[in-house]
């Protein structure tokens, strides 16, 4: 494929055609869609819910469940000691236990399981559990666990040239802290899995999943029996954004546990309270930042600490703080940088992927830091941006990969004149001249994202296409399906292979006995892996029908061609159905595996150089808003955005999730705050009191364009991920903020200090003491 601009013979285009639906869409608005709680409850059905510890940070003295075995509906209680395999439920480190074995290490944490005929009764009972703790010291904060030398693994440093010499030689010098909160992932559904017994102990699970096969592998360990003994199986899912990588796996684990002891189906339906309590968050950070720049706002040395509060274990922690390290830089140069990220572990919840994978807080940690700049020099914050832009002989990122599409430059421009930028700048000035009250901001903020696992081996996939003899296709990919449109790119691409219409394609739930071994769908890579993967397979099929074809119009297999009207063989046009027909006649095979793995990237994390990315997706974001200075209250008045997703796979779903990116942003930067009580507990665990963005807050003119280019590399179709990047656009609402506080005392040069989210209490705290 590395030869292959554009792999796709036929003259039909269903690839990029704007008023492709997604395939679920009426399923969707109709109310039709089945997700894991919409499967019919087989009999003997059992509910499941988890008894959960009451302390932060404890010895567990012992464990009196005589109330729960008795409770009103419950028929099996179990603890970690009916395990019949290892009580492990985590993706890396074998540190996350299904139920805690003797310590809890959050306030939360599941320490049993209840079964019972019903949810309600199950939930009930689980309550009634008696644990007698003997307390130990917990940690809480970054602080706490900084000053307690707890961490998940060694602080990790990345660098290039002498950061300290060149801060020491700065003609100018600033240096700050700031604090960006987690976020709740919020999916609309909740966990859930479905788990039935088999003959011979096999087990089949429906799962709301991005990780089919890491649950199949992790339910077999726990089990003690094989991966081919467990069936894993996921439809669709209503929303997971990271949350349910690897956070999906206890839910399951445990219906698998209890149907495999029971020998009845068991359903885990997470309450959404006790949802926010049990799963993982986005990484909240704090970041230092000591800076050296010139007259013109050019950084000359930078010296950052992202520290990072990770929870109780390891989760994906260190592969996350590692893509904050990456995108730490943004797009810009940095000729002496240092970059120590620290992974603090305390006694919370274990924070997990989110989208963007800690790419939001590298890229919100130097976006920081030219706002500063731009405020000390009283520069516009879009002209340091541009100042600093990499370029050419400045095209070298810290950890050694050559950026060879470097659209930046091009695309800012663009949204700068799309916007009148300018314009709105000098208008936005104008206001606060002339308004006590109410402050405007406004800003244009660029985002370089990096496209592939930064652990190479999980960049690879595998499909599996089945042509049948009445030329409909039926296609299965390791890929999962979580609202973002990926499987009506796969069926784009294999429909295209055949020139047929894409209703042609039937597409199927992602099952582990149909792909094996597959990676989660995440790090925005869905459409890259398996979007070729399918291609692969569909190909190998088109080839064998391509010969079919040769021999009945008496030409080369070569010269055939596969268009809308039929399949083109010499002087014969054979209507396709008809061709699977002769194929299957003449004893030709119409099924066929593929797999892809992704060319030219490696990455040697002990030195922190290399190739950890196949290429970049670029774009740019435009914000301005208002403040009402008195009660800290603000709207996000209009954005901008151009956004390069390379050559579209279908720029409606694109589209989608742009916009619906940038919003989720906006909420990590505003609205969505996460708030401990000094013992550990979640307070904010229901939609009372976390506030995810609203319709309301949208802002009114949200004008969204695609980039015209296409990927440098040879993906599908020339295309670029899109799952992640837009949430980082968001970016310009925080700056735009900022610039609005600032405006308050105009005649000091400095950025106000501005913490994330902006919620009004964080603006009225920011006014206050940039006015001091």
């Amino acid at each position: 494929m590395a030869d292959h601009p554009a792999p796709f013979p036929s003259a039909a285009r269903p690839i990029a055609k704007p008023a492709l639906p997604h395939d679920s869409a009426v399923l969707h608005v109709t109310g039709a869609a089945r997700y894991v709680d919409d499967e019919p409850e087989p009999a003997d059905l059992l509910h499941l819910a988890f008894g959960q510890a009451t302390e932060t940070h404890a010895d567990i003295v012992a464990v009196d469940l005589s109330a729960v075995r008795a409770a009103p509906g419950v028929v099996a209680v179990f603890t970690a000691a009916d395990i019949p395999g290892h009580n492990d439920v985590s993706p890396v480190a074998h540190d996350d236990r299904l139920l805690a074995d003797g310590e809890v290490l959050y306030r939360g944490q599941p320490v049993f399981l209840v079964a019972a005929t019903s949810r309600g009764a199950a939930r009930r009972a689980a309550r009634l559990g008696k644990i007698d703790y003997a307390p130990r010291p917990a940690l809480l904060s970054v602080a706490d666990a900084r000053a307690a030398a707890s961490l998940i693994e060694p602080t990790q440093r990345m660098a290039r040239g002498d950061a300290a010499a060149a801060l020491d030689t700065a003609p100018h010098r600033r240096s700050g802290r700031f604090a960006m909160g987690g976020q709740d992932h919020f999916y609309l559904e909740g966990q859930v899995a479905l788990a039935r017994p088999g003959e011979d102990g096999q087990i089949h699970i429906a799962s709301s999943t991005q990780h089919p096969s890491e649950v199949q592998h992790l339910v077999a360990d726990l089990l003690g029996v094989s991966s081919a003994d467990v069936t894993v199986e996921v439809r669709r899912m209503g929303g997971a954004f990271g949350g349910k990588e690897t956070q999906a796996a206890p839910f399951a684990a445990a219906a698998a546990l209890v149907a495999a002891k029971t020998g009845r189906p068991a359903k885990f339906c997470c309450d959404r309270d006790d949802d926010m309590v049990l799963t993982g968050k986005r990484h909240d950070f704090e970041i230092a930042y000591d800076v050296g720049f010139d007259d013109e706002g050019r950084i000359t040395g930078l010296a950052l600490t992202l520290a990072s509060r990770c929870g109780a274990t390891v989760d994906l922690s260190p592969a996350i703080n590692d893509r904050a390290m990456f995108h730490a830089d943004n797009c810009y140069w940095l000729p002496a940088i240092e970059i120590v990220s620290e992974r603090l572990k305390t006694h919370t919840v274990s924070a997990t992927a989110f989208r963007g994978f800690g790419g939001p807080q590298g890229m919100l940690a130097i976006e920081r830091v030219i706002d500063v700049i731009a405020a000390a020099l009283g520069r516009d914050p879009l002209a340091v941006r541009i100042t600093n832009l990499y370029g050419p002989g400045r095209d070298v990122t810290p950890y050694g990969m050559t950026i060879a599409d470097n659209i930046a430059p091009a695309l800012i421009a663009r949204l700068r004149d799309d916007s009148d930028y300018d314009a709105r700048r000098a208008a936005v000035r104008d206001f606060n001249a002339r308004h006590t009250v109410l402050k405007k901001g406004i800003a244009l903020t660029p985002v370089k994202f990096g496209i592939s696992f930064t652990t190479t081996h999980l960049n690879q996939a595998g499909a599996l296409v089945h042509l049948y003899a009445d030329g409909s296709i039926q296609v299965n990919h390791g890929g999962t399906e979580m609202g973002q449109g990926l499987y009506i790119k796969v069926a784009q691409v294999v429909a295209d292979v055949f020139a047929v219409p894409v209703a042609q394609v039937r597409i199927t739930a992602t099952r582990t006995d149909k792909v094996p071994n597959t990676s989660a769908t995440a790090a925005s890579s869905g459409a890259d892996l398996n979007g070729m993967a399918a291609f692969e397979a569909a190909r190998t099929i088109r080839e064998r029908l391509a010969g079919v074809a040769a021999s009945i119009g008496g030409c080369a297999a070569e010269a055939v061609r596969f268009t809308p009207a039929g399949v083109v063989a010499g002087a014969e046009t054979i209507p396709f159905n008809t061709l699977c027909r002769k194929a299957h006649l003449a004893r030709v095979s119409l099924s066929s595996t593929g797999f892809y793995a992704t060319p030219d990237i490696a990455y040697d994390r002990a030195a922190h150089r290399g190739r950890p990315f196949y290429y970049f997706a670029y774009g740019a974001a435009c914000a301005e808003v208002v403040v009402d200075t008195l009660t800290g209250e603000h709207r996000v008045l209009a954005v901008d955005i151009l956004h390069d997703v390379g050559r579209s796979l279908n720029p409606a779903i694109d589209l989608g999730q742009i916009e619906g990116g940038f919003l989720q942003g906006q909420g990590w930067l505003t609205t969505e705050e996460l708030v401990f009580a000094e013992d550990g507990r979640l307070l904010t665990h229901s939609p009372a009191t976390y506030k995810i963005p609203t319709a309301a807050d949208r802002p009114r003119r949200f004008r969204v364009a695609l980039w015209d280019g296409e990927n440098v590399e040879p993906t599908i179709n020339r295309s670029k991920a899109v799952g992640e990047p837009p949430f980082m656009l968001a970016q310009c609402v925080l700056s735009a903020l900022g610039e609005a506080v600032a405006a308050t005392a105009p005649e000091r040069r400095a950025f106000p200090p501005l913490d994330a989210p902006a919620t009004p209490e964080a603006i009225l705290r920011a006014i206050a003491a940039h006015r001091a």
